[in-house]
């Protein structure tokens, strides 16, 4: 092959493999916590009952989706639970959800928690959790359902045992309303959450940013950067049709072959050369 030819020919491959590398570092590598088929991965906790316990199967898969439903509770008298995704904490990620309520609030269900659920973040471990313990220790990203009569906002923020500043204020309310509309009916909503550890947080529905706050604590001011996720169970009907997330701690060394171009916490540990795992 004439000299020429032969540096065209590596000068297009040259251009091709940076092509191909820029495309991976953009190409999102999100996660699905919740694989459609059964609840693997997942450790189920309900007050008054000991960890992986499904009292009445509150926690179910049926066509696809994660269902909580109360159809085989004589009542309900305070059996508040969570499903915790158990593979590992997280610290700097987005999570997509979507989510519809469905039927009528289990009977003997509380006022407040009608058409209520949420995801817990930067939580305790389940298997920490007291026996009667109500919620664990978490940020919680509330998903509201529409009354059907008023104004009822959902991606807001409640904070068991912990506290966030907005603005200049360090705020310890249970519960922060966003700036969402209301979602009456059996609608599917998908919300989102941007979390970069202790340092801030962002809540979007239907990809529009509702809410942000900084600073995450625990209740004592110590700084609160990460934990687990869970889903709640609240005495209200839910469908979750998906689950994922999106992890912004890794490679970010441009060199790197596993580098990604999204990510905002490096971690030089996790940085692959030359093709090695």
């Amino acid at each position: 092959m004439p000299p020429f030819k032969a540096l065209a020919l590596c000068g297009l491959l040259s251009t091709l493999n940076n092509t191909a590398l820029a495309a991976s570092a953009d190409q999102q590598d999100w996660i699905d916590l919740f694989n459609g088929k059964d609840l693997a991965d997942w450790a189920i906790k309900i007050k008054g009952s000991p960890l992986g316990e499904n009292i009445h199967e509150t926690f179910r898969v049926e066509d696809g989706l994660l269902q909580v439903r109360y159809d085989n509770y004589p009542s309900f008298t305070g059996e508040f639970g969570h499903i915790f995704y158990q593979k590992r904490p997280f610290s700097y990620y987005r999570i997509e959800v979507e989510y519809r309520f469905v039927e009528q609030q289990a009977a003997g269900g509380p006022e407040w928690a009608r058409r209520n659920n949420g995801i817990m973040y930067h939580a305790q471990s389940p298997e920490s959790m007291a026996l009667d313990q109500d919620f664990p220790l978490s940020l919680e990203y509330q998903m509201l359902g529409g009354l059907e009569e008023g104004e009822r906002s959902t991606a807001n923020l409640c904070t068991p045992g912990t506290q966030v500043v907005i603005g200049q204020a360090l705020r310890k309310d249970h519960c922060i309303n966003s700036a969402s509309q209301t979602y009456n009916g059996d609608q599917w909503v998908t919300v989102g959450l941007e979390v970069h550890g202790r340092e801030l947080a962002r809540h979007f529905v239907a990809g529009k940013e509702v809410m942000s706050y900084r600073d995450l604590q625990k209740d004592d001011g110590s700084a609160h950067g990460s934990g687990y996720i869970a889903l709640q169970a609240e005495s209200a009907p839910i469908d979750f049709r998906s689950v994922r997330l999106l992890n912004l701690e890794g490679c970010m060394d441009p060199s790197a072959s596993n580098y990604k171009s999204y990510l905002v916490k490096h971690d030089a540990g996790s940085c692959q050369f030359n093709g090695e795992e």
